[in-house]
């Protein structure tokens, strides 16, 4: 998850992947846009956005049921 100090959004998505990542046994990480130039220009106010297995699930609010479904592991191993 991509955010920023002193983001409000990012304070409501980092409760929403904590739960949803600790329901499905996944792990995750947060990352600070503000900690590199490159991050802070491609993302800027579109923080936080949430990427799983690096595919962007989306941006400024995490839909927790959308995220779970992506963090859901078939049989055979691999995420669709």
């Amino acid at each position: 998850m991509y955010t920023r100090p002193g983001c409000h959004l990012c304070d409501d998505a980092r409760q929403v992947v904590s739960s949803v990542c600790d329901q499905a046994g996944a792990a995750w990480r947060e990352i600070d846009i503000e900690a590199d130039a490159a991050l802070t220009e491609r993302y800027g106010d579109y923080v936080p956005v949430v990427e799983v297995d690096g595919v962007q699930q989306g941006f400024w609010r995490v839909d927790a049921v959308r995220l779970a479904r992506r963090l859901a592991v078939p049989p055979g191993g691999k995420r669709t």
